[in-house]
């Protein structure tokens, strides 16, 4: 139970029914997560034909045109370093300015890029790509704002029953996002293959890449833009949280003024009682107070999703594998470029919608039943198994068992969604003091960044030369990766069923660790006992 020291419009908020606004809310900050994970995911299907169209060598006329090593990792990577940076920016300008204020400017950010990535120009086709590079840059700085934005606006708009479900809602967009990226891409590639058909690379190499592929990637990419300015209005019409308005800016009557026409209702003006909470929780980030209260949970979360993105970023190694034995791609030279971003889109589309997709929403449904800290403990340890066994027998399945393959592999994605791929993202906006909410989640999401670099560029380039022996190893690295986040997870507490004062200590109650780790504790045997408590 929360101190009575709380404030009445924030323990309004926590007890709230679950009604439009919260809808709203979900579907305005879920939105963002859908544009985001479509631009992060929708370069995947287009990238083999920038080869295509940019690269092909009439000195080899047997061999497609192909992204070099390094100018592919830049295309597909890039918007990795710019989401990393405008994390850490946008993070620390939404403790600064305010979460509403800032939103509006990563989402504008996000629409401008997409089409000017789709809109990349140059003579040369170096000069193309890096153009393309320079937009997708700063589209993923506008994503990164994104991250701590979004779910520090959902968690402090939510009730305290439902708030760990709703955030986990925002962030399942990301599953819808991905699974668009594959249709819209599909359906494009469908309208070009119809319309202007071409051989096989093997029967004509010249004309296998049609000049007219060109406006197929760039639609593709300026897609993105069509979500983020159609939420726009709504982003913008949407009042600033009470909990920044009251804490941080210690506005007592604009915050019971903006929260009354959210919840319909009228609240007492408690400018004293403001003034009191605010001075109370004025301790900065680099301070030793917050060290003592809140530095081993950011720990905790910049650690768990460090070592999640490695692997999770690391989890297409086996995708060439993979999508020629489900039948959904075949090698270049017995298709035409067209139908490469059409198969290959398909692939995305398939293990999107069966492996990535369900295991987004089995958190949403189950994240205030079983807790956050169950999921990612089980989430984290199914991961480690089935990536252990893929590694240890990896040729079997490949070349004797691809049914089996198949399963295992939608399972760690999966167990990925349905556990730390979701709770990471959840935990960071619900275990720190407002006035840093947004900047703790922003460190704790950059040093996911910073896993998903090394997942992309340095486990996937050991692996480049598909050499079984290296593909089995970094299986079981990536296995073990995975048991070092089991561990780590111990570090953050269960934070369901509590208010966000009574987690962080902000109302005055000053929970200890003693009693976080009982409650964690409590959590872990069962939904059941705990309503019995």
């Amino acid at each position: 139970m929360a101190s009575d020291n709380n404030l009445a419009v924030l323990h309004a908020l926590d007890t709230a029914r679950t009604q439009w606004y919260h809808v709203k809310a979900i579907v305005i900050a879920g939105m963002g997560f859908f544009t985001d994970a479509y631009d992060l995911f929708c370069i995947t299907a287009v990238s083999k034909l920038l080869g295509r169209l940019y690269y092909y060598d009439p000195q080899k006329p047997t061999q497609p045109g192909k992204l070099p090593h390094g100018v592919n990792n830049l295309v597909t990577g890039v918007a990795l370093f710019g989401t990393l940076s405008g994390q850490l920016v946008f993070g620390w300008l939404g403790d600064k300015l305010g979460r509403k204020k800032v939103y509006g400017i990563t989402l504008v950010l996000m629409a401008f890029c997409a089409i000017c990535s789709g809109l990349s120009f140059g003579s040369t086709p170096g000069s193309v790509i890096g153009t393309l590079c320079f937009f997708r840059f700063w589209l993923g700085f506008g994503i990164g704002g994104d991250y701590p934005l979004s779910a520090t606006i959902m968690s402090e708009y939510a009730n305290k029953k439902t708030r760990g479900a709703f955030i986990a809602a925002v962030f399942a967009m990301q599953g819808v996002g991905i699974i668009f990226a594959g249709l819209v891409s599909m359906c494009l590639s469908a309208i070009f293959r119809r319309r202007y058909p071409a051989p096989s690379f093997n029967e004509d190499p010249i004309f296998s890449t049609q000049p007219e592929a060109d406006y197929l990637w760039r639609i593709a990419l300026m897609f993105g833009a069509l979500p983020a300015l159609l939420t726009y209005y709504w982003r913008m019409k949407m009042p600033e949280t009470g909990r920044y308005t009251a804490i941080i800016e210690g506005n007592a009557k604009k915050a019971a003024a903006d929260m009354g026409r959210v919840l319909e209702m009228e609240f007492q003006v408690e400018t004293d009682k403001v003034s009191k909470f605010k001075e109370a929780n004025k301790y900065p980030l680099l301070s030793q107070e917050f060290y003592d209260r809140h530095g081993r949970h950011l720990i905790g979360t910049m650690t768990t999703w460090f070592l999640l993105d490695i692997a999770f970023y690391s989890q297409n190694l086996t995708q060439k594998d993979i999508f020629p034995a489900m039948g959904l791609t075949r090698k270049a030279p017995h298709i035409n470029a067209v139908e490469e971003v059409f198969e290959t889109s398909r692939a995305m589309f398939v293990v999107a919608l069966l492996g990535t997709f369900p295991g987004y929403w089995f958190t949403v449904l189950f994240i205030e039943k079983l807790g956050r800290f169950t999921i990612q403990l089980v989430g984290f340890f199914m991961m480690s198994i089935f990536m252990l066994i893929l590694g240890t027998r990896y040729p079997y399945f490949r070349d004797e068992n691809k049914m089996l393959f198949f399963v295992l592999y939608g399972l760690t994605f999966f167990f990925a969604n349905f556990g730390p791929n979701s709770t990471t993202f959840v935990l960071p906006a619900e275990l720190f003091p407002t006035r840093v909410r947004s900047t703790c989640h922003a460190l704790s999401a950059a040093a996911g960044k910073a896993g998903a670099m090394i997942g992309a560029f340095v486990i996937q380039s050991y692996t480049l030369d598909e050499d079984v022996n290296h593909i089995k190893t970094a299986l079981i690295i990536l296995a073990f990766t995975n048991m070092l986040g089991f561990g780590f997870t111990f570090l953050v507490p269960e934070t369901k069923g509590r208010s966000l004062e009574e987690i962080s200590g902000e109302d005055g109650g000053g929970q200890n660790e003693a009693q976080m780790t009982t409650r964690r504790s409590v959590s872990m045997q069962g939904s059941s006992r705990l309503e019995a408590l």
